[in-house]
């Protein structure tokens, strides 16, 4: 596995759109039935993607868009799998409240008959889906969800990301090793969300510490657009500490809710998916609001090279968070698929964890390099590009990175350090 140490000084900003980036990506036809064995290998491999293009985690979902063409890219640069391009399809996730388009997406995916999906970009969506897309055989592989009730859930649901408990964790340090004992939460009615908050609460405990507010059952509907109420019944507990947990789009207007009440923005903390760039002016907030607020986020600052292979995919993207755990999905999946010679699911099943490094064997980054390696009969334990380890006998990555973010002026973050971190076995 990379790793990396020490400070790391990386600014990290919204996406505005996502619609470059989903033209780009290669789209095979779809048919009426799934194709057969023999069709499955004159065609190559064909990997599917259910990730958001709309809703409230559309911001993920163009940069994780983008790191899985990114991947596309370098495969079949490289000579794809047995000479055959790899070839993905991209549906809409959406969100928890759209629900329909992510079973729509799953179900047009199933019937074209691929057999790995990389999705969703949310816990709460992956949970509508997963079912139907095990009992249909179809490996999965997550490259940010993050519930940790899916561990172990399907011998054929994987993820690049650690889940909740590890990541609440180190979350719930921050908070305390910042002196805070009382700890107001601000959190949205989603699974994700609350087992975040679940996580950090039992560290915060743990430590002495206390949630003065954002218990189980005080969380806020999804729908919810109002925040001054919520704000002022977290503030009246009389916290050293506010955390939010939800949405981007739901997060930035807690946030004007907790300035417009005059909160101490310093004392603010943010994690996962609401660590993104709120900027300044009518479209953002005020101009230094976010000054010394703290954020957590699984995975490491990725190369600058690699950066700009994801923005010259899509030259409108402004953030690359959970793109490179896209591009690790894709990337373990293919390498699966030749290592095994196979491009059906159970292949691919298979030997995911073989080529993520489980039992060894020799580190290799990239497809070039990992595919000369199966090809010339040795073992490999892919390095990725995130930072995560090999699967677990859970499929979670057995180890992982947290980046430590701090709010500047422009209300931007910018990376502090790194936590290296285990993922035990649930």
């Amino acid at each position: 596995m990379n790793r990396r140490t020490g400070a790391i000084i990386v600014a990290l900003v919204c996406i505005a759109t996502l619609t470059s980036c989903s033209d780009s990506v290669s789209q095979p036809s779809a048919s009426s039935a799934p194709p057969s064995d023999s069709d499955l290998e004159a065609q190559g491999l064909r990997i599917g993607a259910i990730l958001a293009r709309t809703g409230s985690f559309a911001e993920l979902g163009a940069a994780q868009i983008a790191g899985v063409q990114v991947a596309i890219d370098e495969i079949n640069a490289g000579g794809g799998i047995a000479g055959l391009d790899v070839e993905v399809a991209v549906k809409d996730a959406s969100d928890a409240q759209n629900p329909d388009v992510a079973a729509s997406s799953a179900q047009a995916l199933i019937e074209d008959g691929v057999p790995a999906i990389i999705g969703s970009s949310s816990s709460s969506v992956s949970l509508e889906i997963i079912d139907e897309i095990s009992a249909a055989g179809i490996v999965m592989v997550s490259p940010s969800d993050t519930f940790a009730g899916l561990s172990g859930s399907s011998g054929l649901f994987f993820r690049v990301v650690p889940p909740d408990t590890v990541h609440g964790d180190v979350l719930g340090n921050v908070v305390i090793s910042d002196g805070a004992s009382n700890v107001a939460f601000i959190v949205a009615h989603d699974p994700h969300a609350m087992g975040l908050r679940d996580a950090a609460a039992a560290t915060i405990y743990d430590a002495g510490g206390q949630l003065v507010s954002g218990n189980s059952g005080q969380e806020f509907d999804a729908g919810t657009t109002t925040f001054s109420a919520i704000v002022a019944d977290a503030l009246s507990s009389g916290p050293e500490a506010v955390v939010v947990l939800a949405s981007p789009d739901r997060t930035r207007e807690v946030l004007l809710a907790l300035v417009a009440a005059g909160q101490n923005m310093s004392k603010v903390y943010l994690a996962d998916s609401n660590v993104v760039n709120y900027g300044v002016g009518a479209e953002g907030l005020p101009a230094g609001a976010l000054t010394g607020a703290q954020g957590t986020l699984p995975g490491q600052p990725p190369p600058d090279e690699f950066a700009a292979r994801m923005s010259a995919v899509d030259p409108d993207l402004t953030t690359i968070s959970y793109g490179p755990e896209a591009y690790d999905a894709t990337m373990l999946i293919s390498l699966a698929a030749l290592e095994g010679d196979g491009v059906d699911a159970d292949t691919i099943r298979q030997h995911l964890s073989s080529v993520s490094g489980a039992a060894g064997g020799t580190e290799c980054s990239g497809w070039t390099q990992c595919a000369r390696l199966i090809d010339e009969g040795e073992r490999i334990a892919y390095r990725s590009v995130s930072g995560a380890g090999p699967f677990n006998a859970a499929n979670d990555p057995s180890s992982a990175v947290i980046g430590i973010y701090q709010y500047n002026a422009e209300n931007t973050p910018a990376g502090q350090r790194i936590e290296e971190v285990e993922a035990p076995l649930p």
